[in-house]
């Protein structure tokens, strides 16, 4: 059983900032596995960032050099700092977790950029 729980969302003006949290709970996993995806209305679910093997972070295009990834692992917890915030931006920000050949997902958590 594996549960992920995301938090942090909200609204913001374009140009503000907000830190994303997602904390994993359950049976013994890889955060290293873990990731951050969203999805826009009228949009598929798109990878935002994520880790790859031996600690590489991956991340979409639209949003490099404005989005970081992290993670505390005492905490079993997995962060997405995002910066310089655009409306392009909104969208429901989803953890994600590869494990065991299949993927876990949190509720999600809302982003809204607007002025």
């Amino acid at each position: 059983q594996v549960q992920l729980v995301e938090s942090g969302g909200g609204w913001v003006q374009p140009g503000g900032s907000l830190r994303l949290s997602c904390a994993a709970s359950g049976t013994i996993f890889s955060i290293n596995d873990m990731g951050w995806y969203r999805q826009a209305p009228g949009k598929q679910r798109e990878l935002v960032a994520g880790f790859i093997s031996g600690g590489t972070t991956n991340y979409a295009d639209s949003v490099k050099g404005r989005f970081t990834i992290s993670k505390d692992i005492t905490k079993n917890t997995v962060y997405l700092q995002m910066n310089s915030l655009k409306p392009e931006d909104t969208a429901v920000y989803y953890c994600n977790l590869q494990a065991w050949g299949r993927n876990y997902w949190g509720q999600g958590t809302q982003v809204t950029v607007s002025s």
